[in-house]
């Protein structure tokens, strides 16, 4: 009896891969190869994304952009602290940013009760993005409230532990709840404390309150920074007093008195 065989069997294929499942191959290779192209455009999409995300200015938690590429560090640890803070039933926030060129910026911030800000102080440790940074007058007067007109004027200067200290004010910034501005740039190490102060309804009063500001700020770690370590160190042993008696004498230079020199323009 003759047997029956199939015809792809006498076919030239007879001894390899039948048709079928060639092409099944062939399927699933061209498929494979389609996932790793679609892989890769999601791979750079998501490159393009971080880049352009990096572009753009890094929030502060008053939504405020300290500038481009500052970007908040939430792991990093408080370096400063205020020893006895005279802002009773008012809330802090303590916000750390840093910049890829290595700058650093701890911002200790005071809110009253309807989250309306009173007072700020930024320790600010320079990298290589400060050489393109706003002047220090300008800086403090674009995070300042504004109750006048942005552009800061001088209102004197004042003594601290860290010494002397200049003091600014919006212009047209006078008045009730008008706050007043303060910036010290120290070059080794090379840090600005900065901040201002809406504490006190006349401008004596709001001096004496940033001089207790700033006589009161200690350092909690020095960050393997010895130099920062011994600028501390130094400051307590200038440190004064606060209160009633920390208001300039009678007799205080016309740099250092509590009214603004008005013959000495804006910076």
């Amino acid at each position: 009896m003759r047997r029956f065989w199939p015809d792809w069997v006498n076919s030239p294929q007879a001894g390899g891969i039948h048709p079928a499942l060639s092409s099944h191959a062939d399927d699933a290779c061209a498929t494979v190869a389609y996932l790793f192209a679609y892989a890769g455009a999601l791979a750079l999409l998501a490159i393009l994304a971080i880049h352009l995300w990096g572009q753009l200015p890094g929030i502060d938690t008053d939504g405020r952009a300290p500038g481009p590429a500052w970007r908040i560090a939430s792991h990093s640890h408080p370096a400063f602290a205020l020893s006895r803070p005279d802002y009773p039933g008012r809330s802090e926030s303590y916000t750390i940013f840093r910049h890829p060129e290595g700058g650093r910026k701890d911002i200790l911030r005071w809110a009253d009760e309807g989250g309306r800000p009173v007072a700020e102080l930024e320790i600010y440790r320079f990298g290589g993005e400060f050489r393109a940074g706003l002047p220090a007058d300008s800086a403090v007067a674009a995070r300042m409230p504004h109750l006048g007109r942005p552009e800061p004027e001088t209102a004197g200067l004042i003594d601290s532990k860290f010494g002397t200290v200049a003091l600014l004010r919006q212009a047209g910034g006078l008045g009730a709840g008008a706050c007043l501005g303060f910036f010290k740039t120290i070059d080794d190490p090379a840090v600005r404390i900065s901040g201002w102060s809406c504490q006190g309804d006349t401008l004596p009063a709001q001096r004496i309150a940033i001089a207790c500001m700033l006589n009161r700020l200690t350092l909690l770690t020095s960050g393997n920074d010895p130099k920062m370590a011994e600028l501390f160190a130094r400051a307590e042993l200038k440190r004064g007093g606060c209160g009633a008696g920390a208001a300039p004498p009678a007799t205080a230079d016309w740099l250092t008195a509590a009214e603004n020199p008005r013959l000495r323009g804006t910076f």
